[in-house]
């Protein structure tokens, strides 16, 4: 699902599949004060097929900065990030892996991969508020992405 992009605003695109994290995602998001809109699919190929503005995204908006988890149906998000920093129109889009995984493989994976950020999902949900708005500090106030 998503909104058309606010005059002046910013779009993120936000791939995860657990509806728990979506909803604490958006509601850190909604808190923030700022333009914002965030768009959700919840596996790997959707997340494609909306970057690529294929069927049945045609009308999505260019986001500014992904959420990418990893541990996806049917596009696994590893592949996903692959796909999208060896593509020409999508590589420059700032890729944030935000997953519950912390292993060092899946970390020096991503990161070889082109991730541009990866963090691990607290299981507190006051840690998770604080982490989704730190990361939207950083990338959209702080970080220079457009």
């Amino acid at each position: 699902m998503f909104e058309n992009r606010r005059e002046g605003g910013v779009a993120v695109l936000l791939v995860e599949d657990n509806p728990g994290d979506v909803r604490l995602t958006r509601e850190a998001l909604g808190e923030t004060g700022r333009n914002l809109t965030l768009s959700v699919v919840n596996d790997g190929l959707d997340a494609l097929r909306f970057l690529r503005r294929e069927a049945p995204y045609e009308d999505a908006p260019r986001p500014n900065l992904i959420l990418l988890d990893l541990n996806l149906p049917k596009k696994d998000g590893r592949e996903v990030l692959e796909e999208i920093k060896t593509d020409d129109e999508l590589k420059l889009i700032p890729v944030v892996v935000m997953t519950t995984s912390d292993a060092h493989a899946d970390i020096r994976r991503a990161y070889r991969l082109h991730a541009n950020c990866y963090v691990t999902k607290p299981a507190d949900f006051d840690a998770f508020v604080g982490l989704v708005k730190s990361l939207e500090q950083f990338w959209l106030a702080t970080a220079k992405i457009r």
